[in-house]
């Protein structure tokens, strides 16, 4: 008999035995704690697909296939191998192997040329089926002194209608640890629906914790407008003192959870409760007019893909996949979009296009404006190409001072840590992390239960370069070790960066010069990315787009050592225009030696708001204006003979609507093709400011 275990955030959730084409299995029954009879694993069980991103019954009857590209390339000594499937394999180190570009990989873990263990990584999780035995093998043996401790079984869940402070109530899910008396709580808001995805929550719950999960107001159960963002901070407090007054809570509640579930951690801290007692923020979206749905001011088209998901009363995931995105775009007024595209208003919509400056509707769902000088311990997980990257950096600038927190940046989409290929960029095989889970439970061990295992006294900071493919860890974020680069636009010629012909320089250019283009927003360059997958900020080459007339270029020359740049960028642009107002859009790619050019960072703003976001200041045609704008973070090596480009353009088709020229921006019917000039050099140099690690 060959038995495989099926483990979660170190947690046994089922027992499997694989003959020649059948895989049978008990699984684990959390109200009891004990496992039901065998029974075949069918292909309509969802059990370990819905707890781990694991379809256990494919892997198992497939490791033949495993097995025989692992003999194959030991006997070539080759370094890949790709299964009658088509699933892609690199060795990673002698007894272990990455799957390549897919979304949640199965890596393989070997012994003498068998596969002993699967493992899954997704974001704050990780997944292991392992040949009973080959337990130590893994990032199991991590667990062992954690698990020393037993388990406790799941109470169905019970439901209450939770009043907020305007009688508004909001349905409720309380799940408890039988018998284990007063409890710390992890709290879960969401506006996906509170039955959905719970399996991934007991974890918490065996381990001696009460998990609550709230539909958010307007959402599924609840009662209320739905309204993102707008109600959060009030409605987390509310929610936080109804959870201490239980008789199952010790009075102390961290929250979980990614994206919307990551921005009502911060809404809820803002409103300075004190029995927020720690946060694990995954991917967090930030304040409206900096993250979403107006980054920069400009309004964030790559968002409707979500807008349409929570549309409806319940979260349709089917509405977010369409081949019409192009079209759908086009529509103008913005307001009958919906209308058109899904055959119904959204309302919340609706409420957005009709406030077009930084108003009290945007401001009351600032939680960074809105946090005092309280702060909660905060573990905070996000990735250089999450497309809420920008909240993750209003999270670290709120947080630079505090010494409670831990951060990791990996190399990670807004789906997480669940890639080695994002976007075509290929990362090392050591490019995600097995340990999320581990780390995201000690943390809630020591701030919730006391514990003193020593996450307080980790790095601070733990973050992944990209080009190096390492892991460095920092005393802070932003990295100490680092120094000022800043980097010049020039060009031997009037308009060189128009044809690609851009410099960067470290010697500010003495003379004043100009790089101009026609932006016309019946044409807008494209940000590549396909709407449907709800990911905005993929890597992806823009060596074709480059060659626009409408994106002027801005290139080092071939680096002669490594240059390793950690951190946020600031573009510092003096531009000019024929018409009131324009949208710049910055970008940082790596050019390698074959001309692939792969963004790595970027940033935009309308220039309306150049000096604040709560009025426009429109601009004089021909007067040349100061616009500072800042990009996304990353950490990346830039190897000898490649080059750093910067690039400069008006339009981000598919990411921010086309802004049309004129005072009513996006959302205008009338168009105008602008002349938008780029100044450098003299009293006008335009610069980007990078940094540099040491």
């Amino acid at each position: 008999m060959e038995l495989w275990n099926f483990y979660l955030s170190g947690i046994l959730y089922g027992i499997c035995e694989r003959t020649k084409d059948c895989v049978c299995h008990r699984p684990l029954d959390v109200h009891t704690g004990l496992f039901k009879e065998w029974e075949e694993l069918t292909e309509d069980e969802t059990w370990y697909l819905e707890l781990g991103k694991m379809n256990v019954r494919h892997i198992l009857l497939k490791l033949p296939d495993y097995e025989a590209g692992i003999s194959e390339v030991t006997k070539e000594k080759a370094a890949r191998f790709t299964t009658p499937s088509g699933e892609i394999y690199e060795r990673k180190s002698e007894d272990s192997f990455v799957q390549r570009n897919i979304k949640f990989p199965v890596d393989l873990i070997t012994e003498e040329g068998t596969v002993v263990a699967f493992v899954t990584p997704f974001r704050d999780q990780c997944a292991v089926l392992v040949k009973e035995g080959f337990e130590d093998r893994t990032i199991l043996n991590e667990w062992k002194t954690i698990n020393e401790t037993p388990l406790f079984t799941v109470k169905p869940p019970i439901t209450e209608m939770v009043a907020m402070r305007d009688n508004i109530r909001l349905a409720t899910d309380i799940y408890l640890p039988e018998g284990a008396g007063r409890v710390p709580t992890v709290l879960v808001r969401t506006p996906y629906g509170k039955t959905i995805g719970t399996a991934a929550y007991y974890r918490f719950v065996q381990r001696g914790y009460a998990v609550v999960i709230q539909d958010v107001r307007g959402r599924e159960d609840s009662e209320g407008e739905w309204l993102p963002m707008y109600y959060e901070v009030e409605d987390g407090d509310d929610t936080l003192n109804w959870i201490a007054c239980q008789p199952w809570s010790d009075g102390g509640v961290s929250m979980t959870g990614g994206s919307y579930l990551g921005y009502v951690q911060w809404a809820a801290a803002a409103s300075g409760n004190p029995h927020l007692k720690a946060m694990l923020s995954n991917v967090c979206a930030g304040s409206p007019f900096v993250d979403v749905p107006r980054r920069g001011g400009c309004f964030n088209s790559g968002m409707l893909a979500w807008a349409f998901l929570v549309s409806g009363q319940h979260a349709n995931p089917e509405l977010m996949a369409r081949d019409d995105w192009d079209d759908v775009l086009n529509i103008r007024p913005l307001e009958e979009l919906a209308p058109k595209a899904l055959g119904y208003d959204i309302p919340f919509l609706k409420k957005w296009l009709s406030h077009m400056d930084y108003d009290e509707l945007w401001q009351r769902g600032n939680w960074k404006e809105r946090t005092g000088a309280s702060r909660v311990p905060a573990l905070i997980m996000s990735g250089w190409f999450d497309d809420n990257g920008m909240g993750t950096t209003e999270a670290l600038e709120l947080y630079r001072d505090y010494p409670e927190k831990k951060v990791i940046l990996g190399p990670w989409l807004h789906s997480g840590n669940a890639s080695y290929d994002p976007g075509g960029l290929a990362l090392g095989s050591n490019a995600l992390r097995y340990d999320m889970d581990f780390i995201c439970l000690a943390w809630l061990e020591h701030y919730l239960k006391g514990a003193d295992n020593g996450i307080d006294r980790t790095p601070k900071a733990e973050y992944y370069t990209c080009g190096s493919n390492q892991w460095k860890t920092a005393s802070n974020w932003p990295v100490p070790e680092t120094k000022e680069l800043v980097l010049y636009l020039d060009g031997r010629s009037e308009d060189a960066a128009a044809s690609n012909g851009g410099l960067l320089t470290t010697d500010s250019p003495v003379h004043e010069s100009s790089d101009s283009y026609l932006y016309n927003p019946e044409d807008p360059a494209v940000h590549l990315i396909d709407m449907s997958e709800n990911e905005l900020e993929v890597p992806a080459d823009y060596a074709e787009e480059e060659k626009r007339s409408d994106v002027l270029c801005y290139t080092t020359e071939c680096l002669t050592e490594d240059l390793t740049i950690t951190g946020d960028a600031t573009a510092e642009i003096f531009l000019s225009s024929d018409c009131e107002d324009t949208d710049l859009v910055v970008r940082i790619t790596d050019v390698d030696e074959d001309g692939r050019s792969m963004k790595l960072a970027d940033g935009v703003l309308c220039v309306r708001y150049r000096n604040q976001f709560d009025h426009p200041d429109f601009m004089e045609p021909g007067t040349v204006y100061p616009v500072k704008i800042r990009t996304t973070k990353v950490s990346h090596t830039f190897l000898k003979g490649h080059r750093l480009r910067v690039t400069i353009t008006s339009s981000a088709e598919n990411f921010i609507f086309p802004n049309r020229n004129t005072r009513d921006g996006f959302n205008s019917v009338a168009i105008k093709t602008a002349l938008n000039r780029i100044h450098r050099g003299g009293s006008c140099a335009s610069r980007v400011v990078l940094r540099e690690e040491m």
